[in-house]
């Protein structure tokens, strides 16, 4: 079998996988640039990254199958970023807070003659309206650090989410059964 390559510095995708009974021979971590293009609608930017990501990958890992995501966090057309600071994260919980918005995760796999495949996932949160204090409290944790949108939903954030359309472990960062479903499709094509 050849070797299942996962393109992400996450260690949520890859607790995600490993969840699901996988584990890849290697983790490579993608060193791309994710900055929006001006104009550029969240699920082309997430499209383009997990592309960019598996790409960037193979190119150094030929002959792998390659599996690289991509998660946004999107209020209409805005993409939220991945949080670098404590003020990022509290302007995005400010900006979601008593709001729906959309995570989107782009996936892309990348099957050595046979070429990319992609999909991207939409998931709808709903967020109850947070108070300063939770806001503060949250800042201070830490947990949204590094984190499309500014949290963490496995996290401390799961108690903002007042209802969730669609597949949780998408917001996570990986949705597991579109994942499982690409990858079962290239079990049954290399055989």
């Amino acid at each position: 079998m050849i070797p299942f390559v996962l393109a992400s510095a996450s260690p949520r995708r890859l607790a995600l996988l490993k969840q699901a009974g996988l584990e890849p021979d290697r983790i490579v971590a993608p060193d791309i640039d994710e900055t929006p293009r001006k104009g550029e609608l969240p699920r082309a930017h997430a499209l383009r990254l997990a592309v960019a990501k598996a790409e960037a990958v193979a190119a150094r890992e030929a002959g792998a199958l390659v599996l690289a995501a991509d998660t946004v966090v999107a209020v209409g057309r805005r993409i939220l970023p991945k949080a670098d600071t404590d003020g990022e994260v509290e302007r995005c919980l400010r900006l979601l807070s008593g709001r729906r918005h959309l995570v989107l995760t782009a996936l892309a796999l990348k099957v050595p003659a046979k070429g990319m495949r992609t999909r991207v996932v939409t998931t709808r949160v709903a967020f109850k309206v947070l108070s300063k204090n939770e806001i503060e409290t949250y800042v201070t944790s830490g947990e949204g650090m590094g984190k499309a949108g500014g949290y963490a939903v496995q996290g401390r954030a799961e108690a903002f989410v007042r209802w969730i359309n669609g597949s949780y472990s998408n917001v996570v960062g990986l949705p597991l059964y579109e994942t499982l479903s690409m990858l079962e499709l290239r079990i049954a094509n290399s055989e």
